[in-house]
């Protein structure tokens, strides 16, 4: 369901997936959306977490810039053509998502998943995707006390040479790591997946930072062309794994 919450700027959507069966409470969990928005796709990833046993919040991020209906893909995204189209529409929204908004939101992300009814008073996790991927280690790396678990999948942009890159706060997190990499992402090459893993080897961080050969990026995104369903059952079985070790142990 679409609930509305309070965050830095304004008000945002979000969706909220709940367990189909079982009774609380649960361990809650942030799912930060790649960059085409909150939609059907969306929806149906969050709620298949859900029903291993979590509740989780997945909050648009792009509020400032509208509504999700109004950020909403327009054309048919299976194509490469209209996923290509729908990328010029959303890839501005995501580079004006800078770490000053992005920073002030996460705490708003992660003080409004705690106030859900049936959220476990234990640690919580993160999940990423895409853009959302730099948003889930910048949760795991300022609320470190907090955040037990971070998947990251087909991310790009986690380890550059900026001096705000989130591989250069791993330092701060206590979290276990999960990446999952797209093969021949030029948004995450091989070079920046090795600097990822001496980041967190030298954070002294129980992690997992694999290349899925063959998968593209957006791997996970069914609704688009470059859905590679191997990979993503992959992901989710590593996600699963990832988020029962630390936050049902």
């Amino acid at each position: 369901m679409f609930i509305e919450i309070p965050a830095a700027d304004g008000t945002a959507e979000a969706i909220v997936a709940r367990p189909t069966t079982g009774e609380g409470p649960f361990p809650g969990v942030i799912f930060y959306m790649d960059a085409f928005g909150l939609r059907p796709r969306i929806q149906e990833m969050a709620q298949r977490i859900a029903d291993w046993g979590y509740v989780v919040l997945a909050p648009n991020v792009f509020y400032r810039e509208g509504t999700v209906a109004e950020l909403a893909p327009s054309g048919d995204m299976s194509t490469q053509e209209g996923r290509e189209a729908a990328g010029k529409a959303a890839f501005p929204r995501v580079g004006r998502l800078t770490s000053d908004k992005a920073g002030p939101d996460i705490d708003a992300w992660v003080r409004d998943l705690r106030e859900l009814d049936s959220v476990a008073d234990g640690p919580i996790g993160t999940t990423g995707y895409c853009m959302g991927a730099r948003l889930a280690v910048r949760t795991a790396t300022s609320h470190p006390e907090q955040v037990a678990a971070c998947g990251g999948f087909h991310g790009g942009g986690l380890a550059t040479e900026d001096p705000d890159s989130p591989h250069l706060r791993l330092g701060n997190a206590r979290a276990r790591f999960v990446f999952g990499h797209a093969d021949h992402d030029r948004s995450m090459a091989p070079d920046a997946v090795a600097r990822l893993g001496e980041a967190l080897q030298a954070a002294g961080l129980e992690a997992s930072n694999e290349i899925y050969g063959g998968a593209p990026h957006g791997y996970s995104m069914a609704d688009t062309s470059a859905f590679h369903p191997e990979a993503t059952e992959r992901h989710f079985q590593e996600l699963r794994a990832l988020l029962d070790g630390t936050l049902k142990a």
